[in-house]
């Protein structure tokens, strides 16, 4: 497309479809959705109508394929992330696709080769990865605000997905994990470092309370070479709205991040709304958390920049197919361990980072024959000191009277 400005194909019209038009076409953006394809032609003439959208296909290759458009964006129940993804590879067009990559890391790692090569620009469209909050953390702990990274936590919770497919194993590869923790596991990612290799995950999943195959709610670990954990927690049966909350604790610090439930508005009406609050709001009337720019707030805008500005400046984005298979492999070990109920090996056939990492903690010296273990301010303005000795091992303590 001339200056930079690209055509989209936009294969699905349902929620994230909406979504990402909504991203696509607000504030004047440049690039535009030329097609957009669904399985039911009257919910893709919907979308059309609502967002100037000129075509409107119920074929998916067809639509790939349209001359108006150079960037296929992948909005489609997780089963036909692979054909779609095949597909666009093909066609020799950059494509951009929704989580999860695949429904388990075998998918994503032929599509990932797929797309490599092709030769064409493929990006990962993980949001959560890109909301200004969590652009804002990462570029603190980047400058060493929080030292090394220990230990993160995301959490995903909302009362389950919007669409019937979500609840079909069969189309979606699982439940809330292949759903709500392929999130958390590449936040968890970004914090500790993508370059860090995740080693072993360790998960419990059941399903609690609807009656599906999936599982509708699951906590997770997962260890990582340098010695760092990361858990997640994801649910479909959480009731009060969406929660959506972050932790990172590191060796020099600490940051927490809540996205949707505590949004810095807070709203009571005993009459209702009348309308749409939030994404997964479950009520209208009494107390309610509306999000200010719900788009902003979940990282879409950020995200598509990305992507898009990466495409024009012939380069990486922050979130590529490479991330999309290895979220896959962790998600992987984590199903295996959800049944093994042991820690299990996560799997990468291809691994771009670094190796040989040691989990041992790094000593800091307090003087030649001591360790510092921790400082401590006293109620009486005393300073106390847990040292170690570095021949013995004995622990000891020495007070510093205030100067």
């Amino acid at each position: 497309m001339a200056d930079n400005t690209h055509g989209v194909t936009l294969l699905g019209a349902g929620l994230i479809g909406m979504f990402y038009a909504m991203t696509l076409h607000d504030q004047r953006r440049r690039d535009r959705i030329r097609v957009v394809q669904s399985r039911t032609e009257e919910r893709a003439q919907a979308l059309a109508r609502e967002w100037d959208i000129p075509h409107v296909e119920t074929d998916m290759r067809r639509a790939i394929e349209h001359p108006d458009t150079d960037v296929v964006v992948i909005g489609l129940p997780n089963n036909l992330h692979k054909e779609a993804v095949l597909a666009a590879a093909q066609a020799g067009k950059a494509v951009l696709c929704t989580k999860p990559l695949g429904v388990n890391a075998q998918d994503a790692a032929e599509m990932l080769h797929a797309v490599e090569e092709a030769g064409v620009f493929h990006g990962y469209l993980e949001d959560l990865a890109y909301t200004p909050k969590t652009l804002k953390a990462l570029a603190s702990i980047r400058n060493g605000a929080l030292g090394k990274v220990t230990w993160t936590r995301s959490r995903e919770a909302h009362p389950g997905p919007h669409s019937d497919w979500f609840w079909d194993q069969k189309q979606s590869g699982g439940g809330a994990i292949v759903d709500l923790g392929c999130h958390c596991i590449a936040i968890g990612r970004n914090f500790i470092g993508k370059d860090i290799r995740p080693t072993e995950a360790m998960c419990w999943a059941a399903t609690q309370v609807k009656p599906i195959d999936a599982e509708d709610n699951a906590i997770g670990l997962v260890r990582y070479e340098n010695g760092a954990i990361s858990q997640f927690e994801v649910s479909w049966t959480y009731r009060g709205g969406m929660d959506l909350r972050d932790e990172v604790a590191g060796t020099e610090g600490a940051v927490r991040l809540d996205h949707f439930l505590r949004t810095g508005m807070e709203l009571f009406t005993a009459t209702g709304e009348k309308g749409y609050v939030a994404e997964k709001a479950e009520s209208e009337t009494g107390w309610l958390f509306p999000v200010g720019d719900e788009v902003h707030a979940l990282g879409y805008p950020h995200m598509f920049t990305d992507m898009f500005e990466s495409l024009d400046g012939d380069r990486a984005p922050m979130e590529t197919f490479y991330d999309g298979y290895v979220v896959n492999a962790i998600m992987d070990a984590c199903y295996a361990s959800a049944r093994s109920k042991r820690w299990e090996p996560v799997k990468l056939e291809t691994w771009r980072g670094q190796t040989g990492l040691s989990s041992a903690p790094e000593a800091v010296d307090y003087d030649e024959k001591h360790y510092l273990i921790k400082k401590e301010l006293m109620p009486d303005g005393r300073r106390k000191l847990i040292l170690k000795d570095k021949a013995t091992g004995e622990m000891l303590q020495r007070i510093e009277e205030r100067s």
